[in-house]
């Protein structure tokens, strides 16, 4: 549920002021750090993400030529009800390409920050419209690769045509990032699929559906308690004796939940699959710990998961 209280008005009232203090040119560009890109603009563009996990690729498909500044850096901040503040206002008034998620989930804000503060010159991209997706339904895309990947190319295309005396630099950068950042995480999605693809898993929220159908597993807990528990409401009876019968009868071999939001229901859930001999490994919402990239915490998750699967099937 977004706050809107004085701290939210105020916030649109700086980042609007900030905008009316620009002229065209400095509210997208700042002098380059790097000149390693030839012939380049010799620009750097400002860039903006309502969420870290966001944040980090488009600050490594940037390099040197990008500022970046993510709104939701805080393992603490929950993205549902975030309330911004008059430093988030201006990063959006500044930046030349925003990146916000949609489908729901930071769409009770971000919005609201980037019509407060217009700039003609600015690109916003919406994850949600990039694949087609509405709110209702998941909005958790950064566990879904096929996603990534358009985001991805989205914000490599957003840069070439802000500046496009730089894109061949960006386009290398997208090449790079996909053949060598992104090495591990692709490898390990692709070795977790070959081994583990059909195994049952439970989960405690939605957040879960989007990473197990990227790697094959049978996600069998109910889609409407996965939704409940996301959308901060409360999961039926129904639904809690389901999953109590898949856990005590061991029809799942892996429990996922999210250590940002352990409810009651999942904490009893947890409890009852570690005493049942199943294991339990956790994964997060937003990117954690705050300074890792999109990869490495991608990568750390899906060694754990690995691990977990690995205990509960004995491959």
């Amino acid at each position: 549920m977004i706050r809107t209280g004085a701290g939210f008005a105020a916030a649109l009232a700086a980042g609007a002021a900030a905008v009316l203090a620009l002229t065209a040119g400095c509210a997208t560009t700042a002098p380059a750090a790097d000149v390693g890109a030839g012939s380049g603009s010799g620009r750097t563009l400002e860039v903006a993400a309502a969420e870290n996990f966001w944040g980090s690729i488009a600050a490594q498909l940037g390099g040197s030529h990008v500022v970046e500044t993510s709104i939701i850096d805080s393992p603490a901040a929950d993205p549902h009800d975030y309330e911004p503040t008059p430093a988030d206002a201006r990063a959006v008034a500044f930046a030349r390409v925003f990146i916000q998620n949609g489908i729901g989930y930071d769409s009770a804000w971000a919005p609201k920050l980037v019509a407060a503060n217009p700039n003609s010159g600015r690109t916003v991209l919406t994850v949600g419209d990039l694949l087609g997706l509405k709110p209702g339904d998941n909005p958790h895309q950064w566990y879904v690769k096929a996603s990534v990947y358009k985001v991805i190319d989205a914000i490599t295309a957003a840069y070439q045509q802000a500046d496009p005396a730089d894109s061949a630099y960006f386009a290398a950068r997208r090449s790079s990032f996909e053949l060598t950042a992104l090495a591990p995480y692709n490898r390990l999605i692709s070795d977790i699929r070959a081994r583990y693809a059909g195994t049952p898993i439970g989960a405690s929220e939605s957040i879960a559906a989007g990473l197990a159908g990227t790697l094959g597993l049978n996600l069998i807990t109910p889609q409407t308690f996965l939704r409940a528990v996301s959308q901060g409401n409360d999961p039926t009876a129904a639904d809690k004796s389901l999953i109590d019968r898949q856990i005590t009868q061991k029809a799942i071999k892996v429990y996922i939940y999210n250590s940002q939001n352990a409810t009651p229901d999942v904490a009893a859930q947890i409890a009852q699959a570690k005493a049942a001999g199943i294991p339990v490994t956790a994964i997060t919402e937003t990117l954690t710990p705050a300074g890792e990239t999109f990869q490495q915490w991608q990568v750390s998750q899906l060694e754990e998961l690995a691990n977990a699967l690995a205990r509960a099937t004995g491959r």
